[in-house]
């Protein structure tokens, strides 16, 4: 009798080891973690408008709207929003919101 009650012990000691070690010896899911960035594109006429990079960093972008030729009909705000939007996007950024003046995408690494 103490031998089947000894098997029995062993027995629901494995079932015990066996539950809590199973998260771990099951395929193992990595989580990955994103960084989360934000940037605004800040309208303030053509020669004004900037963008503000994570860190603080702003860059006046004037000088490169200025290479684009709008047409006399298309309304300026849009056009050049637009074309600042596209060249962030390039870069890995996707929109996120906007207000009247503002633009503001985000990018995960």
């Amino acid at each position: 009798m103490n031998t089947r009650r000894t098997k029995l012990f062993v027995a629901i000691g494995c079932i015990v080891l066996g539950a809590l070690f199973w998260p771990h010896l099951s395929a193992q899911v990595q989580e990955t973690i994103y960084r989360t960035e934000y940037i605004t594109i800040r309208w303030s006429g053509s020669e004004n408008t900037h963008i503000i990079r994570p860190g603080g960093k702003v860059e006046f972008i004037g000088a490169e709207l200025r290479k684009f030729k709008r047409p006399g009909n298309c309304d300026e705000r849009a056009f050049y929003m637009n074309i600042a939007m596209n060249g962030l996007v390039k870069e890995g950024w996707e929109f996120s919101g906007m207000t009247p003046d503002e633009i503001v995408m985000r990018r995960r690494r």
